[in-house]
């Protein structure tokens, strides 16, 4: 199992990730508030009372809707849980920590039917803390959008965004843990890949991935047209009142005509028009990365949230100590045929021994190769420092858009990108499983297409 702390963030500006932290702050004024209904219809049950609008939800409460019930609680960090009809959830614990949040802990429990859980900024700043159980499986988070559907028997996972880690209740991994279940056993599953889905049977530790639009939650129990969408709004434009339209209801009734009026022109020479160029601004890179936690002696690098908080940029990933995200508006054309080596430019990685502590690392050795008829990938790199080495190997696929994601028979996570027009490069971070081998790694890569 992983021992490092997993998190992403779903990045807005630096303005709106301070204004969410103070919210979250403001929510732990009253510690034991989880969140407040902000939509509710139908049949609604909140800790055995009537669900209304506004009505506080507590750590320990119980959620639950009727045949045709909705429920949608905004939590104190400003994320979602959604409840469809015939389902019930609990909120076990929703305490968020926005000076430390390491000190952040959320878990969360779907006993039955159809919830979605779109994360807050409290939780995306401390994935290693969110739990969401089922009767079944423990879910942790990769991204920040993933609905669920189950029964004392089965459940299943979709992402909406981001991703998710799930594993079936054995062994270490119980339903009285907190944060997310991660080893052998565990799956992942990501955005982008449409009627995929997770599912866990009843004492299966490793669940199945499946391409199975039909068993959908969302063809279980449909959303209202009005759920939550977990995006920020598009903003608006207001049209100011033009001049003399305003009418002061106390005013005398000729000053009120007078208002009426239509204003008379002056006849003025004409005026040659103003070109306004607007300046340039320069774009950031197409890839940027950082590390936010400590390693070894190192710590971590104190803009990496100011220098991810980018809108410019995707929702991103993190995966260990490092993030990494893509420009919105990459233009790469990725090869329909063909493949490609890449020889690595830079890394940087760590090695910790099990129950020890990290030491910074080398990487050397290093491949990459991408079939792109195929739409897969393969690399190897040796890990090492003065203590030990780890040969790490991952295999994957290659998206549509250049992202690279690891299958799940690899003994690495890998999240990345191919970059450039024409996909001349190709950054990611990785982290391994844990495989029985003495060290465990992770560490950044960027790497550059060799000559054919």
């Amino acid at each position: 199992m992983f021992n490092q702390s997993i998190a992403t963030f779903r990045y807005l500006s630096v303005a709106s990730v301070a204004l969410a932290l103070s919210c979250a702050a403001a929510g732990q004024a009253g510690a034991a508030e989880a969140g407040r209904i902000v939509f509710v219809t139908g049949e609604v049950q909140v800790a055995s009372k009537a669900g209304v609008l506004d009505a506080p939800v507590q750590e320990g409460d119980e959620l639950s809707t009727g045949a045709q019930g909705y429920v949608y609680m905004k939590t104190v960090d400003g994320g979602f849980l959604i409840l469809r009809p015939n389902s019930k959830a609990r909120v076990i614990a929703y305490k968020v920590d926005a000076a430390n949040p390491g000190n952040t802990r959320v878990k969360l429990e779907l006993l039955s039917g159809v919830a979605r859980s779109i994360s807050g900024q409290g939780v995306k700043l401390s994935r290693q803390n969110f739990r969401f159980n089922t009767p079944v499986a423990a879910i942790g988070v990769r991204g920040t959008d993933f609905i669920v559907s189950t029964d004392q028997q089965t459940t299943r996972i979709a992402v909406v965004s981001g991703g998710v880690v799930v594993s079936g209740f054995a062994g270490a991994c119980g339903p009285e843990g907190s944060g997310p279940c991660e080893g052998r056993s565990s799956r992942e599953l990501f955005a982008g890949q449409p009627g995929m889905l997770l599912q866990v049977d009843k004492g299966q530790h490793e669940p199945k991935l499946l391409n199975n639009p039909g068993a959908s939650p969302n063809q279980v129990v449909p959303p209202r047209s009005d759920e939550p969408s977990g995006r920020a709004p598009a903003a608006t434009t207001t049209v100011p009142a033009l001049p003399g339209t305003a009418v002061n209801l106390d005013a005398k009734k000729d000053s009120v005509n007078q208002l009426n009026k239509p204003p008379v022109a002056p006849v003025l020479p004409p005026v040659p028009p103003v070109v306004v160029t607007p300046p340039v601004v320069p774009k950031g890179p197409e890839v940027i990365w950082g590390r936010w936690l400590r390693i070894a002696n190192t710590p971590p690098d104190p803009a990496v949230i100011a220098r991810l908080a980018n809108p410019d940029y995707d929702d991103g990933t993190v995966i260990g100590s490092y993030a990494i995200k893509r420009r919105l508006d990459s233009n790469m054309v990725l090869p329909t045929e063909g493949k490609a080596s890449f020889a690595l430019a830079e890394g940087e990685a760590s090695l910790q021994r099990k129950g020890g502590d990290a030491l910074a690392a080398k990487i050397n050795d290093a491949s990459l190769n991408v079939n792109f008829g195929a739409r897969s990938f393969e690399t190897s790199m040796l890990v090492y420092s003065p203590e030990g080495e780890m040969r790490v190997r991952a295999t994957g696929d290659v998206h549509s858009k250049g992202d690279l994601v690891n299958g799940s028979a690899s003994n690495t996570i890998v999240q990345g990108y191919l970059t450039g027009e024409k996909a001349d490069g190709a950054q990611f971070i990785f982290k391994t499983k844990d495989t029985g081998q003495d060290w465990n790694a992770e560490g950044y890569t960027r790497w550059t297409r060799q000559p054919r």
